[in-house]
């Protein structure tokens, strides 16, 4: 069993290219209330969670709305591929503010896996756009970024084994200092 402890509150990212198991993950292990998705948001603007010209518009109100769940101590959890140190940053900022810890999970499963996934979900993303966050979350595995960043703890799920024995457990997270 992968056992991984996440401050509650604090901000949780879910770190993978697109179709490697990020929603499910969400869903497992937190209520649908601490969860902001990048996806519903494109879905709710647009009408289509694929519709990538909703993607502004869409981080704008997921940014804005990390920021108010956190400055009212509430765990978020942010499904979006996360694979870019500048689409992290901003969401790092938010909890530094707000005194908050940050922790990733992240799905860095085998290529051939995330697309098959891919190529099995109703919505299935371009081959090129899966590599290139491949490719980015590679750099981003290998070179302990994350852990650069702050982000403590980090998981990291290597396989289908992982995921089904991830645990996570809430700990009290001590009250922000300011």
């Amino acid at each position: 069993m992968l056992t991984v402890t996440i401050a509650d509150p604090g901000l949780v990212l879910l770190v993978g290219a697109a179709g490697a198991g990020k929603s499910l993950i969400a869903v497992r292990h937190f209520t649908p209330d601490e969860i902001l998705s990048s996806d519903a948001l494109r879905a709710a603007i647009a009408g289509d969670e694929a519709d990538q010209r909703a993607s502004a518009a869409a981080f704008q109100i997921l940014h804005r709305e990390v920021e108010r769940r956190l400055a009212a101590g509430r765990l978020t959890v942010v499904d979006a591929t996360n694979v870019r140190a500048t689409h992290r940053r901003p969401l790092l900022a938010r909890a530094q503010a707000a005194g908050m810890a940050v922790a990733a999970v992240v799905l860095d499963l085998p290529p051939a896996t995330v697309h098959a996934r891919n190529a099995a979900r109703d919505r299935v993303v371009g081959r090129a756009v899966v590599e290139r966050q491949l490719g980015w979350l590679r750099e981003t595995v290998d070179r302990s970024v994350l852990q650069a960043e702050g982000i403590d703890p980090v998981v990291v799920l290597r396989s289908q084994r992982d995921i089904d024995t991830l645990r996570i457990v809430r700990a009290a997270a001590l009250p922000p200092t300011r």
